[in-house]
């Protein structure tokens, strides 16, 4: 996605949210067939009837028929796609859209190529039922079938061009770097150098914290508790926003340095999740304790450390480039000996081998048995030494 920042008027604002609320009202809909599907009942109904009702619902209903049948037609066709992925396995299953929450429409077809180069910084595009709307003209824009229209929390209107970036070319020195991540450090490479994702400043968490205080001191339906929840999100915005920086360039960077870019075989999505409430068998209807606050401040250093992020960018920018090691004890390696001991991580971020003195940074050490493929199996027995230009030990899919 190639996404530029958009600059509607007043009057375009509230024709690119009615467009929202009918591609939501849509999908919604169409998503209510779907959902309500029972084995002693027929099949839903597929994209073309859909399409067919929604052409009856555009005729008995005027706030319908005043927004794009474009707009409202593709909101059917990703549902169909969204559908069809969460059959297959591959994604997670489609749930509701709600106001407010990742507003927005998707253009396809002819539309979608109307854009227009104004100056050296402003261009516009052409969007059904709303006009030409200007953006800003950060980059060269690309050549797309199709672009999104969406709304975040903080209020700012973007458009993302659907686009596949060309791969960044390998430099051809054969060099292999490893990549750990960490809550602490965001990402260690095993040349020595520590990356730290950014994030709010000190004045900032001050802030943000205070934000949030006032807003759940304010009544609900209030002007002081809006304003106070538009703070809050102009806030997120900021921090979501040099994430995504930190994470195009350091992306960007390890695609220009190395060969072979080595991480580990994470599963995040289960990593991330909250703990399962533990029944206590003596005292019915109450629970024993689950350590479920300490988990969700380690899920939320976990995703505001972007693992995820790092990983899937480089896997488009370094295609072919990447390849993800079996986790297992490589922090517990000495990268020196081959030693595996817990005792040698003395702290989170010093390591100290119980067999050979080698001491090092914890998270570097890491990188280097990442960057190396060396892993133990559960029994924790002592890998033999072994070089960088070894064949990793992949970790295998589930």
């Amino acid at each position: 996605m190639s996404r530029f920042r958009m600059y509607p008027t007043l009057a375009q604002q509230v024709a690119l949210r009615e467009q929202c609320g009918h591609a939501r009202y849509v999908w919604n809909l169409a998503l209510e067939q779907w959902s309500m599907w029972r084995r002693d009942k027929g099949p839903t109904p597929s994209f073309a009837e859909q399409c067919r009702q929604l052409t009856s619902a555009r005729a008995a209903s005027d706030w319908l028929r005043s927004g794009s049948q474009t707009v409202q037609q593709q909101a059917l066709r990703d549902l169909d796609r969204a559908i069809k992925n969460f059959s297959a396995g591959t994604h997670r299953r489609p749930t509701w859209r709600k106001a407010g929450r990742r507003e927005g429409f998707r253009i396809v077809g002819g539309q979608a190529t109307r854009v227009v180069r104004v100056s050296r910084k402003w261009g516009r595009v052409l969007v059904p039922k709303v006009g030409w709307v200007r953006f800003r003209l950060s980059r060269a824009v690309p050549t797309a079938k199709s672009y999104r229209i969406n709304l975040d929390p903080a209020g700012r209107w973007h458009i993302a061009f659907a686009v596949v970036p060309e791969p960044i070319a390998a430099p051809g020195t054969g060099e292999v770097v490893g990549v750990d991540r960490g809550v602490v450090v965001s990402a260690a490479l095993s040349t020595g150098e520590l990356l730290y994702c950014p994030g709010l400043s000190e004045g900032e968490e001050a802030r943000l914290n205070l934000l949030q205080r006032r807003m759940s001191r304010s009544r609900r339906g209030s002007k002081r508790r809006e304003r106070a929840r538009a703070s809050i999100a102009r806030l997120a915005a900021r921090a979501r926003d040099r994430r995504k920086d930190w994470i195009e360039k350091v992306s960007t960077s390890l695609a220009r340095r190395f060969d072979t870019i080595r991480v580990e075989g994470l599963q995040i999505p289960q990593m991330t999740r909250r703990p399962y409430p533990k029944p206590d068998p003596e005292r019915p209807r109450e629970f024993l304790p689950n350590r479920r606050r300490a988990k969700a401040a380690l899920n939320r250093g976990i995703l505001t450390n972007a693992w995820g992020a790092v990983v899937r960018r480089l896997t488009h920018k370094a295609a072919g480039r990447v390849e993800k090691v079996n986790p297992a004890f490589t922090s517990q390696t000495c990268s020196d000996c081959g030693h595996c001991a817990p005792e040698s991580r003395e702290s989170q971020a010093v390591f100290r081998c119980v067999a050979c003195g080698h001491r090092a940074h914890a998270d570097v050490n890491a990188a280097v048995n990442i960057a190396a493929g060396r892993a133990v199996s559960a029994r924790r027995e002592t890998p033999a030494r072994v070089s960088l230009k070894r064949e990793p030990q992949l970790a295998t899919s589930p």
